[in-house]
């Protein structure tokens, strides 16, 4: 089953979050390319705002005898995805600034490439067959793909979003961020603001504080940027809290 990406309605009805929706558990990865590792189960909802990201993961999820493996690029825009009945998820989000040289991550910015398993607890990736992993060692997986080269690591992104100098002209930093992240650094300075915005508006503050908090021209701003990347409007999402 793919899960698809091109429903676009997000404002309509009760349509919620991912943290909103589900109990998701997360821990620490033992691996220098990864930010975290979660997993959650299916709710009775139909479907839910899968929002704007600039990192990218792989999802293993199982319902009923299947096994899938899917790799989610980057998001630059928040959209409604279904959620499968009696599922099982669990993920690897990667830092930002790591990616696999074989998989560019720009060819995955906005889409999803889904592998099913089909001969045992197995799956294909970098030409070579991998045994599934599970929630509790992926860090085993995770070891293997860096001893083989599949995934990697590029310093300038972190440099750069940690505004320190950069002995590059600013073309050939947008380009190596561009490899590594496939997104332009003013896209991802969007959606960390959008994110920090959201935050700040789950607890509690007001509109017009989190327009100067956040660093919004105005409140039109705000609104136009959390509809297009959160899904949903800074005053819906203030509603929820109340």
């Amino acid at each position: 089953m793919h899960i698809d990406r091109n429903v676009t309605n997000c404002g309509s009805g009760e349509m919620q979050r991912a943290e909103k929706l589900f109990h998701i558990e997360e821990r620490a990865a033992d691996s220098p390319f990864v930010d975290k590792i979660w997993r959650a189960r299916s709710v009775s909802s139909k479907a839910f705002i899968s929002v704007a990201a600039s990192h990218w993961e792989i999802v293993i999820w199982r319902q009923a005898e299947n096994t899938n493996v899917t790799i989610r690029g980057p998001e630059t825009r928040a959209t409604a995805m279904p959620i499968p009945v009696d599922a099982e998820f669990f993920g690897v989000q990667f830092r930002l600034g790591a990616f696999m040289p074989d998989l560019p991550v720009p060819m995955l910015v906005d889409r999803d490439l889904t592998v099913t398993s089909r001969i045992g607890n197995t799956f294909r990736l970098g030409g070579s067959v991998w045994e599934i992993p599970n929630y509790e060692n992926v860090e085993v997986f995770l070891r293997q793909l860096a001893r083989k080269g599949l995934v990697t690591f590029d310093p300038i992104v972190t440099e750069v979003m940690e505004d320190s100098p950069v002995d590059l002209s600013k073309r050939s930093m947008e380009r190596r961020i561009r490899r590594a992240t496939g997104l332009t650094l003013g896209a991802i300075k969007q959606i960390d603001r959008a994110y920090k915005a959201t935050v700040l508006l789950d607890a509690g503050a007001t509109i017009s504080d989190v327009v100067i908090e956040a660093g919004y021209a105005d409140q039109a701003h705000l609104t136009r940027s959390l509809k297009r990347l959160m899904g949903q409007t800074p005053g819906r999402i203030s509603q929820a809290v109340r």
